[in-house]
């Protein structure tokens, strides 16, 4: 009988599957690493993009910044401007507000009614006079009420009194002056 020692082939084929498991293994390592390899420089790559994106909105932001502080400067010249009018159209009201103030009481004046004394008291106006009659001492009052420069009118004391014979209403009266806003317009050219 022949004999046949076939260790030497099973310990062949053991070691041929051995290096076929470390090879793929080897294979495995080496395809886990390129692939971690590639997402390392893509994560890389997107993190470049993503500084460069953050850099240029801080340069947007920085360009932002001195608009922004153009228009502050544009807000407080135009505050400036504005209160600037303002105090311009009050000087106007003002200098013109006598005029107007002693025009309309002239109007408001009716036929036998006369003035003894007008005289102007903190933002108010005393005003004396006598009338033939109640009805025109109430027409005064009323003119008065109506017009745009007194308010407040209040009649303080009227009494019967008779001067040369005559009888004769005498009163006082009382208002606040005040003087009818002007519009200003912002627009260049135009009049106050």
């Amino acid at each position: 009988m022949i004999r046949i020692n076939l260790l030497p082939v099973r310990a062949a084929q053991k070691r041929a599957r051995f290096q076929r498991e470390i090879f793929f293994c080897v294979v495995a390592v080496v395809f886990a690493l390129l692939v971690c390899s590639a997402l390392y420089v893509q994560s890389r790559i997107k993190i470049a993009g993503e500084k460069a994106l953050i850099a240029e909105y801080n340069k947007e932001i920085a360009s932002l910044k001195s608009v922004l502080g153009e228009v502050a400067e544009f807000k407080k010249k135009q505050t400036e401007y504005q209160d600037k009018l303002n105090v311009l159209a009050d000087l106007k009201r003002k200098k013109n507000g006598p005029i107007h103030l002693l025009d309309d009481l002239n109007r408001a004046l009716p036929d036998k009614l006369w003035l003894e004394s007008f005289q102007e008291e903190s933002g108010g106006v005393k005003i004396k006079g006598v009338g033939v009659s109640e009805k025109s001492v109430a027409g005064f009052i009323t003119a008065l009420e109506s017009s745009p420069y007194f308010r407040d009118v209040d009649l303080k004391v009227t009494k019967q009194v008779e001067q040369d014979g005559v009888k004769l209403q005498s009163f006082e009266i009382y208002c606040k002056q005040d003087a009818p806003p002007i519009k200003v317009s912002g627009k260049e050219g135009s009049k106050i």
